[in-house]
Formats: C-alpha cells, structure tokens, sequence
C-alpha cells in the first residue's frame, strides 16, 4: 500500500496484572504525513490516520482509518472574488466498509476573461456538486477499500472531477479533502495480513530492459 512500512513508535506502559499491554494499543489512532509513508515531499500536505488493529511481537499492524489535508494548504488555497464549491457522500465499499468522501474546487476564471471574479450561480454550484458527488460514489463503489485508498493516494482524482465539470463552469484545484471511515466489517485478522504481505512482495522493480549492442572497434 505504502512506500514507508516503519513509520514510528509508538509508547505503552508494560503488561501489569489484567492490563495487557497488546489489547490497550488495540483501536489507537496514529495519524501520518503521506510524505513520509510515501518518501515523497509531494505529498507533504495529505496527512493518513491508521488504526491498530493487531499487535504481532513489537510490531503494529495498522488498517485505513482516514484521511486528511493540513490547515495552510486549504488556507492557501481560499481566495477572493471566486466561489467554493464543497460535497460529500457515503460510499459503500465492497468489502463492507462505509466511508465518507469529501470534496472541495474553486470557480477560475475562463480563458481571456477581463472581468475580475468568477462567481458560479447556484444552479451551476448545484450541477458541479451532483458531479463530485456521482465521481465519488462510483469510486468508491467500484472496488474495495485497499483499491480505493490505492486510488486516492496515487491517482489524481481532482483533475477527472475538474474535466467533466468543464462543460458547467471553469474550476481549479480540486482535491478529495477529507476521507473518514464510518463503519468496519468485522475483524478478520486473515484479510489484514493480506494488506500488509500482499504490499511487501509486489514490489515495483521497474521493466527490463535490452542490453545495448556492443559496437566493435575498427583498428
């Protein structure tokens, strides 16, 4: 799933009578910057929570909890004379899992325009939402919560929405902003492993490629 696989520590006081230390780290919340799961400076203002779902030896294994943007890049990116347009939806995964996806674009201004703002009327407002909306459900419908996290880290979402509202009104900057889960499927320990052995063997060693023919040397 991740570039990174050790990403912290974490601390815990040590099993004393009934308080197991293992079940006490069970169900906490760690929250990540994606620059460092990622080794990607990119990234640096998407920020991943994960839950402790299993404890094997001194090693935590983590699921998806959550995803966030950090403060200064959605400051930075509010503007005058220029509309906001937010939505959300719950998607079901098939898997089992229940999330919520959050979406937020600005109105731009459209090619050679004078006029300084570029604001969209409500029922334009309305069209590009029902878009963001109708991107997310299908996204999130479409697989299971590992491709949909795989999807969201790597692909960019925010360029399809900004196309196919194109036909509505001009927009920029278009992020899935916020991404929580609401409900698990039952534990199974099998299919959390498979997050965590499935990533480590496939991994990315490029395409081979043909040995240069060796030119020989006339002399």
């Amino acid at each position: 799933m991740f570039a990174n696989k050790d990403f912290g520590k974490t601390i815990i006081t040590k099993t004393t009578g009934t308080k197991i230390a293992s079940e006490e780290l069970k169900g906490r919340i760690v929250e990540v910057s994606l620059a460092d799961l990622q080794n990607n400076e990119d990234f640096a203002y998407r920020k991943i929570k994960l839950c402790i779902e299993d404890v094997q030896g001194y090693n935590c294994l983590t699921n998806f909890h959550g995803m966030d943007m950090t403060r200064d890049k959605v400051c930075s990116l509010i503007q005058k004379r220029q509309t906001i347009i937010e939505a959300n939806v719950d998607v079901k995964t098939t898997d089992g899992y229940i999330v919520r996806m959050f979406c937020i674009a600005f109105t731009k201004k459209d090619a050679g325009q004078i006029k300084e703002t570029c604001y969209a009327k409500s029922a334009q407002v309305r069209g590009i939402r029902a878009k963001m909306v109708n991107y997310m459900t299908e996204l999130g419908n479409k697989g299971d919560l590992r491709t949909l996290v795989h999807t969201l880290v790597t692909a960019d979402c925010g360029k399809d929405i900004e196309k196919s509202a194109s036909s509505i009104f001009p927009i920029k900057e278009c992020y899935i902003r916020k991404v929580k889960v609401l409900k698990k499927p039952k534990f199974d320990v099998t299919a959390l492993m498979e997050w965590h052995t499935e990533s480590a063997n496939k991994v990315d060693t490029g395409k081979k490629v043909a040995p240069a023919p060796v030119e020989g040397v006339a002399g």
